[in-house]
């Protein structure tokens, strides 16, 4: 189920009611994709339906009960939508039992042969093409591009180049391949640790040190709380006690010697 696609007026969809009888108990895998776009209106009865474990046919009263593993996926931060009421809190605390992080393709870069591989094999069999290699000098582009379109991206230029082949070998057109190799800027050429070694520290900063919860540095950077702890340790950035006058909270400011977590790199 595409969440984005469910609007205002879900009445308007078409739903074969029940047949006579009561239903059997559903099962098997429900998975709402793109979450994140589902509209605050139809939340709560979401919420409902997980909660319950049932629902109602649009055009029936009949109740349905069902037994759903339910898998959401999104590509925007949930608690910074939370934050910012654009999305409830109590559906974000029921779908988010076991949070699975997937980094983007570009990140992943010994991924990318055996995605290409596949994508090979599905659209050579459904267009009726022979393409089962790729040369290594394609393939050594398709690890080196970054990737902003992540893996539809990858899928939509494989699926092209399968069209384009005229026979067994994978063979992009030579225009797409120069767009596709480009010299690395400054910026470019720093490892991605640096650039979190940089960037984690910033967003500490901005949350005033805090880790944890809906406005912590883990939800500013979408993030488990325990991933982001294990980036801070693998990159050298140490939370240590140091005192704080500045950031003291009104409560604490008439202690004497009061103190925050606070995080520092270890450079």
């Amino acid at each position: 189920m595409n969440s984005s696609a469910s609007r205002e007026e879900p009445s308007r969809e078409r739903v074969r009611k029940p047949e006579g009888g009561s239903n059997r108990r559903m099962g098997g895998t429900l998975f709402l994709d793109e979450i994140g776009d589902l509209p605050l209106e139809l939340q709560p009865k979401l919420l409902r339906a997980l909660q319950e474990q049932e629902f109602e046919r649009l055009g029936s009263s009949q109740t349905i009960r069902v037994n759903v593993r339910v898998v959401a996926a999104t590509n925007q931060n949930l608690a910074l939508l939370v934050a910012d009421k654009q999305f409830r809190a109590d559906l974000y605390y029921r779908l988010n039992v076991i949070p699975i992080l997937l980094p983007a393709l570009r990140e992943r870069a010994e991924d990318i042969p055996s995605l290409a591989e596949h994508f090979v094999g599905k659209f050579s069999a459904r267009l009726g093409k022979p393409v089962d290699v790729i040369p290594d000098e394609v393939m050594e582009v398709l690890k080196a591009h970054d990737w902003p379109g992540d893996i539809r991206e990858l899928q939509n230029f494989i699926e092209r180049a399968v069209v384009l082949s005229p026979g067994p070998m994978l063979r992009p057109t030579l225009t797409e391949l120069k767009q596709m190799i480009r010299q690395p800027t400054a910026a470019a050429a720093r490892t991605f640790a640096e650039a979190e070694r940089e960037h984690i520290p910033d967003v500490l900063k901005q949350a005033d040190w805090l880790v944890g919860g809906l406005r912590g540095a883990a939800a500013r950077l979408g993030l488990p709380r325990t991933t982001l702890l294990y980036k801070m340790r693998k990159l050298g950035i140490e939370m240590r006690r140091g005192r704080s006058i500045q950031q003291e909270t009104p409560a604490l400011s008439g202690l004497p010697g009061s103190e925050q977590l606070q995080a520092v790199a270890a450079f």
